[in-house]
């Protein structure tokens, strides 16, 4: 009987948090990424800090620090990475209430071209996360990058370019402990944007993201930069 009380308290705790999430208000997301590679080796590092706000600013969404050791095999332009992530989430609304999170990942990068103008990178990310207050969980990720330059032909100095991509979550496993449960599908996000090459080794882009999770949609503004050294 108390097992099933306290199902019922964190069932209507669960559905009173995602009613809470104003799906009609634009929320904004400031990000930098950065990859540099070890001189004369095929070793490197990436990372990226995002600062993601329920709204343009002020109401946090999620604080991500995530930084990982790179490896191009000899003749090919594949990047592998190990890596670890530290993230913040915050309740949205006036809430101050945050929980925490520590993620290890793998990763694979795949560039493609197409034509003379399209510019594809394939992102296979496996996640192994220690969220607070919950059992040791996986997730699956899979992200389509296309980079497409207006006035130039390759990603140069100069060039303006459209910037989209999807990346679709799946959970590794439904069970989180304490008899709660999430859906395979975690979620899915589309961007559309514009980006400049300011040089060679960086890169700003504006666009717009729509995240979409089983229980809510939700549109975001995405600023970026991208800086490789």
């Amino acid at each position: 009987m108390k097992k099933l009380v306290l199902l019922c308290v964190l069932s209507a705790f669960t559905i009173n948090s995602f009613a809470q999430v104003e799906t009609g208000q634009t929320g904004a997301w400031y990000m930098y990424f950065f990859n540099h590679q070890f001189k004369d080796s095929q070793f490197g590092i990436q990372g990226d800090i995002q600062h993601r706000n329920w709204n343009t600013l002020g109401d946090l969404e999620q604080l991500l620090v995530r930084t990982g050791l790179t490896y191009t095999p000899k003749d090919t332009k594949v990047l592998l990475t190990l890596g670890y992530a530290n993230i913040t989430t915050g309740s949205f609304g006036d809430s101050d209430e945050t929980s925490g999170e520590n993620r290890i990942y793998q990763e694979a990068l795949l560039p493609q071209k197409i034509g003379k103008r399209v510019f594809l990178t394939h992102r296979f990310r496996y996640e192994q996360r220690f969220v607070e207050n919950q059992d040791f969980r996986t997730r699956y990720r899979y992200n389509l990058f296309i980079n497409v330059p207006f006035n130039k032909p390759t990603l140069e100095k100069g060039a303006i370019y459209a910037a989209l991509y999807n990346e679709l979550f799946i959970n590794g496993q439904e069970d989180i402990g304490d008899n709660r449960t999430v859906e395979l599908f975690d979620r899915n996000r589309t961007y559309f944007g514009i980006g400049y090459v300011l040089n060679p080794g960086q890169r700003f882009q504006l666009g717009w993201m729509n995240q979409k999770t089983v229980a809510w949609g939700k549109g975001q503004i995405q600023l970026s930069f991208h800086h490789n050294f």
